[in-house]
């Protein structure tokens, strides 16, 4: 019988690392595994698969194979398992072949036994618009979640009561069905969720008449959330147990995306404020001071004379509060000058006394 071509059963060539060798082996043992493919030549090239990497994953047996052709002891696919030699395959030498059936059979080796674990219901998410001033002096705002619940009449046990909960007879109670297959490699098995309790181990031979056997119901509840000091766009508040319930489920989680509302006279620039404060024409030339609102109320500050349009003033301390931190950001308050659109004739005989005064301190600029 002619010696296989392994490097084509396992789909690599003679120059592929042990690494490469043994994720094709992972890939291909995965496709042809009778446990999970049902097709009648399955078994047949699970075997040949096992087989290749037996040799492949060996220095030893590789060597052998890419000299004369031949992997020596290895067998054909006819004998079946029993001439393997598995040496190659301790944990001194050639592959660590656990990883790999651990990674996609659940059971591991045989003897090995999956915990099921507890369940959780599914968080939810809720978009939260709030005020500048909110998130400036902290808030508490009310919201209203529809979400399932456990139910009150079984207890989220999806039972009419206690005695219709009944251990499957199917799984025993393990809530997963298991299968041995025996390969290269020792005996391995394949666990999946037993399908009469659906992984739960056990079932309600009575269903809760309020629940139809859900074990939960959608309502609607009020919650007060809490605003931290210094929220800002995409700030998310984790709410613990205040999301959604299931059949023998704990809550999920409430995440609360907020969102800032554009201030009508503020700028939020991160920690920062910034607004535009309009002064007169003579506050700018001859200096002054004017008040300028706040978040927290108003404030003064200087204008010194000279004073031109869009200069910017720091008022230190006035932003907003840093989250989860101390202090505060700064004010930035933007002078613009503003001239008036209508003046009195006094005011224009002023404007145009002042201009010539000024054309004959400066001169011609042009």
């Amino acid at each position: 019988m002619a010696e296989k071509n392994y490097y084509k059963i396992l789909g690599v060539d003679k120059n592929s690392s042990k690494e490469d060798i043994k994720k094709a082996y992972k890939k291909l043992a995965k496709q042809y595994h009778p446990d999970l493919n049902k097709n009648s030549d399955a078994t047949e090239k699970f075997k040949e698969i096992n087989e290749a990497a037996a040799v492949l994953g060996d220095d030893n047996k590789k060597s052998q194979y890419d000299q004369f052709g031949t992997a020596g002891g290895s067998s054909g696919a006819g004998s079946g398992f029993s001439g393997f030699d598995f040496s190659g395959f301790s944990d001194t030498g050639g592959f660590d072949f656990d990883d790999i059936f651990d990674s996609f059979f659940s059971g591991g080796r045989s003897g090995g036994r999956k915990t099921r674990r507890r369940q959780r219901g599914s968080d939810l998410r809720y978009d939260l618009e709030i005020e500048m001033e909110d998130a400036y002096n902290g808030a508490a705002k009310q919201v209203s979640i529809t979400r399932m619940e456990q139910c009150s009449g079984c207890h989220g046990t999806g039972a009419d009561k206690n005695s219709d909960i009944i251990t499957c007879p199917q799984c025993n109670g393990k809530g997963t069905s298991t299968s041995t297959q025996r390969t290269p490699f020792g005996l391995f098995s394949t666990t999946t969720t037993c399908r009469k309790c659906n992984g739960e181990g056990q079932y309600a031979e009575e269903e809760c008449r309020e629940c139809n056997g859900n074990g939960a119901v959608r309502k609607s509840r009020k919650l007060e959330i809490k605003i931290p000091l210094g929220a800002d766009n995409g700030t998310v508040l984790r709410v613990q147990g205040e999301g959604e319930s299931g059949k023998n489920a704990s809550p999920g989680e409430l995440y609360l995306v907020l969102t800032v509302k554009t201030h009508k006279i503020f700028e939020r620039k991160g920690d920062d404020v910034h607004i535009k404060v309009p002064v007169t024409f003579a506050t700018a030339a001859l200096g002054g001071s004017v008040d300028v609102p706040t978040l927290e109320g108003s404030a003064t500050i200087k204008i010194p004379e000279g004073t031109k349009s869009n200069t910017v003033f720091r008022m230190r301390g006035k932003g907003m509060p840093i989250l989860n931190g101390n202090g505060y950001g700064d004010q930035n308050v933007e002078i613009i000058i503003d001239v008036p659109e209508k003046l009195t004739k006094k005011q224009k005989e002023i404007l145009v006394q002042f201009e010539k005064e000024g054309s004959k301190r400066k001169g011609i600029f042009w």
